[in-house]
């Protein structure tokens, strides 16, 4: 399995309510990709709660089964339009990929508790 994961942060703004505004359009844009395009598995657009200056504005998370299902999401043209859409709004855009073995387990999805020494 393949996580996506994009994080946008607003770098022009005149107040805290226009950068709301900006950060509400970017995710209305990218919200609706889950339901247009198939390759999705799994998909969440989520605003930051976080006040930090480092954090970042916008997170998008998803997951597809392969690198061709990522690659035919990036090439989607429901997706090249969002990206369209969204390049009015002034951010910087940061993006990891990774690969999660099948196979992988956490303590996070098997309710174990780990030792803390």
């Amino acid at each position: 399995m393949i996580h996506h994961i994009v994080l946008f942060k607003i770098t022009e703004f005149d107040d805290e309510l226009d950068k709301q505004k900006k950060i509400e359009e970017l995710k209305s844009i990218f919200e609706k990709q889950s339901i247009k395009i198939s390759a999705i598995k799994s998909y969440e657009v989520g605003a930051n709660i976080n006040t930090s200056d480092c954090a970042y504005d916008v997170a998008i998370n998803s997951t597809f089964k392969s690198m061709d299902d990522l690659k035919a999401y990036i090439l989607h043209p429901d997706h090249q339009y969002a990206i369209e859409k969204a390049s009015n709004i002034p951010k910087i855009k940061v993006i990891v990929d990774y690969e999660v073995p099948r196979t992988s387990k956490s303590s996070f999805n098997t309710g174990k508790k780990e030792k803390v020494s």
